[in-house]
């Protein structure tokens, strides 16, 4: 392999001065120094904590020895990120590159082409925000990607499926597998993207190889406002059930009267501050891992109340209604919203050419769940189904129990997860000269008014089936459907075929009628319960 030497010019810009090159080999070599160029001019954009936070839902990348080093132990709580832009990994990615770059041929840099030397990575195991960055040549397999691929898509969407059949009746069950095959499609798109241009490694890196920096701004926006609107729904989602758990209870203070779910969604706040506040969320996402049982326990539960407590799957229902048909396919479109977190898992997998098999075998199982749901949900209740199948469970029984003390137990994980990715974008955009005490602060202030904001809005709109339909159509969406097919489409540009470029407009216009439709229908829900 060629070294450059002091006094000679780089291997791409030799061969480019170079006599016996002709002109069309001189103006691709141009365009990939450009590119390279851009990368790296680009690699500061905000955000830069985005894959360090979501790679905490890849919770089952076993964690290295390495990671309980003194140095990483200093950063593990509330060491804030604010003015380290360039992290440990990327300092040594750069120091990396200067000894190569300036080595007189020695050994270390016969295995390395100086034009992907930005893309080495050092091998040794990095903290970055308190969470643990893995060597490029370790990764997750093939079980471990899936079960992460299930644990993202497994969420409390499933409560309100037999909601979401409810309000648009029967068809729903065939547009619920519909939209799984869309969104299983558009997770394949996302892929494509990533290995469209090297150095890709997240949702928003798709945006800004498409778009530049305003469509990494705007995907980035998206995301983290989907996030902070899951976390609001948790809190709704407290303070829901543990009325059921907790009928009657209310507090009286200075003269106002928090009712039993405005209570129970503030208690849950102040016991999950603490989790909010730290900065190492690694081993809490190996807690988080319980989506995928808790959704299991679910369906399990609703059969059994239906099937052996006696409640029995009697209900008909309608097949179709067309007026509450847009508020289900929100629903829907909350359930398959994963679409933040894949190209994390494609990253971390080692065999990354399973990456399709994994996230079709997600998308089947976990829509099997949530068609179980469903459709037991719907017979069992019909009519009278809430927008929460537990809330309808009778709590007599030890079944329904079991499943509201699991409902209630997992967002106390999963709050934190979410909330996170969030508030490490905001630190980002503190000043870089403060002092540690001052960025230590600044990192519990921001957090703890994150949390608050969160209760205030869950209090005030504590609707939880209209709010999951209002992000399932407004926000979910767009992240699943739309998004991926115009990133594809900008990426691809003429080396499209008919057949993707068709998909791609088709994908395009069922997102956009259904994010528009959606999203008019759950608010104009929402304001006459507000009314009401």
């Amino acid at each position: 392999m060629y070294v450059p030497q002091k006094g000679y010019l780089p291997q791409r810009q030799y061969a480019a001065h170079n006599s016996d090159v002709d002109d069309e080999e001189q103006e691709e070599e141009q365009e990939e120094c450009d590119e390279e160029k851009q990368d790296e001019d680009e690699v500061t954009l905000w955000p830069q904590s985005y894959r360090q936070s979501i790679d905490a839902y890849s919770f089952l990348t076993p964690p290295k020895l390495s990671i309980l080093s003194p140095a990483s132990l200093t950063r593990s709580f509330l060491s804030s990120s604010a003015g380290k832009r360039s992290y440990l990994q990327d300092d040594e990615e750069k120091d990396l590159k200067s000894q190569l770059l300036s080595a007189q041929g020695q050994d270390q840099a016969t295995s390395t082409d100086t034009t992907t030397l930005v893309e080495r990575k050092p091998s040794i195991v990095t903290i970055a925000h308190g969470f643990p960055r893995e060597p490029q040549d370790e990764g997750c397999g093939f079980t471990q990607a899936l079960l992460n691929g299930m644990n993202v898509l497994a969420g409390v969407g499933i409560l309100t499926t037999p909601y979401a059949v409810k309000q648009g009746g029967w068809i729903g069950l065939v547009l619920l597998f519909s939209l799984a095959v869309i969104c299983c499609y558009t997770g394949i798109i996302l892929r494509k993207c990533l290995e469209s241009r090297p150095g890709l490694k997240t949702y928003p890196d798709i945006g800004q190889a498409a778009f530049g920096s305003i469509g990494r701004l705007i995907i980035s926006i998206v995301l983290y406002v989907e996030l902070y609107a899951c976390c609001v729904e948790f809190l709704i989602l407290e303070g829901d059930n543990l009325s059921v758990l907790f009928p009657g209870t209310q507090l009286s203070l200075f003269g106002y009267t928090l009712d039993s779910h405005k209570l129970f969604a503030i208690l849950a706040a102040l016991f999950i501050l603490p989790t909010v506040w730290l900065r190492n969320l690694h081993l809490l996402s190996y807690v988080s891992a319980g989506g995928v049982v808790a959704s299991l326990i679910v369906v399990f539960t609703v059969f059994w109340v239906g099937a052996v407590d006696g409640i029995g799957f009697h209900e008909t229902g309608k097949f179709i209604d067309i007026a509450g048909l847009p508020v289900s396919l929100g629903l829907y479109g909350f359930c398959y919203s994963g679409h933040a977190v894949f190209p994390n898992i494609y990253t971390s997998m080692k065999n990354k050419s399973r990456y399709n098999r994994v996230l079709t075998i997600s998308f089947v199982l976990c829509a099997g769940l949530f068609g179980a749901v469903a459709a037991m949900g719907y017979k069992m209740f019909g009519d009278k189904t809430r927008s929460q199948v537990t809330l309808n469970m009778p709590k007599e029984f030890v079944a329904s129990k079991i499943a509201l003390w699991t409902i209630v137990i997992n967002p106390f994980t999963k709050y934190a997860l979410t909330i996170t990715p969030v508030a490490l974008s905001l630190e980002e955009l503190l000043p870089i000269n403060s002092s540690r005490f001052q960025q230590h602060l600044a990192s519990i202030v921001i957090r703890t008014l994150l949390v608050a904001s969160t209760v205030v809005v869950a209090i005030s709109v504590p609707f939880f089936g209209f709010v999951m339909a209002f992000i399932g159509s407004f926000l979910s969406m767009a992240v699943s459907l739309i998004l991926p097919c115009a990133c594809y489409m900008r990426i691809r540009g003429s080396k499209l075929s008919l057949m993707e470029l068709t998909l791609g407009i088709g994908i395009m216009l069922v997102g956009i009628v259904c994010a528009v439709g959606g999203t008019l229908s759950s608010l104009d829900a929402i304001i006459k319960q507000l009314k009401n």
